[in-house]
C-alpha cells in the first residue's frame, strides 16, 4: 500500500497552494473518520484516507485533465481501488460507484469544503458550529457559490444517510483538527 508519507509528497509536488493543501487535508481527515463510519472498519482507514487527500492532487497544476493524471499515477502504484473512487468523485463523469469508498468520497469532499467554508465566516470557527446552520447555508447558493449543492445531495443519498446527521459527522470529524486547517476561532476572526 502507499504510504501516508508519499501520498502527501507527491501532493506537495503537483499541489502548490496551501487553499487547495489544506482541503486535501481537510478531506482525508474526514474520511479516515469515515472509514470506520461507513467503511468496513479499521482497516479502510489508510486508503480511505489516501483517496480524501489525493482526489484532487491534479486540479490545480493540469484542471482540464483532473482527475486523470492522480487516476493514472494511483493505478501504476497499484491503488486501483483509491483510483477508482477518485475517478468517480464527481457523480457527472459518470463513473460508477462500486464500493463503500468511492461513495464516501462523494459524500464527504464537496460537503468538507463547505463545512469549511461555514467555519470561516463565524467569529468560533467551527467550535460552534451545527448541522442547523450549514443546512441554512446550503439553500444560499450565493454562499460558497462553487460548491455544487447537487454533489452534497447525491453524496448523503448515496451513502443512505441523513444529511443533517451526515453534516454534524463531518463537522465532528473537523473539529480536533481545527487549528491545522485554518477553521479554528483565531483564523476564522482575523
Amino acid at each position: 500500500m502507499l504510504s501516508r508519507d508519499a501520498a502527501w509528497t507527491h501532493l506537495c509536488e503537483w499541489t502548490k497552494t496551501d487553499a487547495l493543501r489544506k482541503h486535501a487535508r481537510a478531506v482525508e481527515v474526514v474520511m479516515r473518520a469515515a472509514a470506520l463510519r461507513y467503511g468496513t472498519g479499521a482497516g479502510d482507514v489508510e486508503r480511505f484516507g489516501l483517496a480524501g487527500m489525493l482526489h484532487d492532487a491534479d486540479y490545480e497544476a493540469w484542471p482540464e485533465d483532473h482527475p486523470r493524471r492522480i487516476v493514472a499515477w494511483l493505478e501504476e502504484r497499484g491503488e486501483r481501488e483509491v483510483a477508482h473512487a477518485v475517478a468517480a468523485h464527481y457523480t457527472k463523469w459518470g463513473v460508477p460507484y462500486e464500493s463503500a469508498l468511492d461513495k464516501t468520497l462523494l459524500a464527504c469532499d464537496e460537503l468538507t469544503g463547505f463545512v469549511g467554508a461555514c467555519a470561516l465566516v463565524r467569529p468560533e470557527g467551527i467550535a460552534t458550529l451545527e448541522a442547523k446552520s450549514v443546512l441554512k447555508k446550503l439553500k444560499d447558493k450565493g454562499f460558497a457559490a462553487k460548491v455544487e449543492r447537487e454533489e452534497v445531495s447525491a453524496g448523503a443519498s448515496m451513502l443512505g444517510v441523513d444529511l443533517a446527521d451526515h453534516v454534524t459527522f463531518v463537522i465532528e470529524a473537523l473539529k480536533p483538527h481545527a487549528a491545522a486547517l485554518g477553521l479554528a476561532k483565531s483564523t476564522a476572526s482575523s
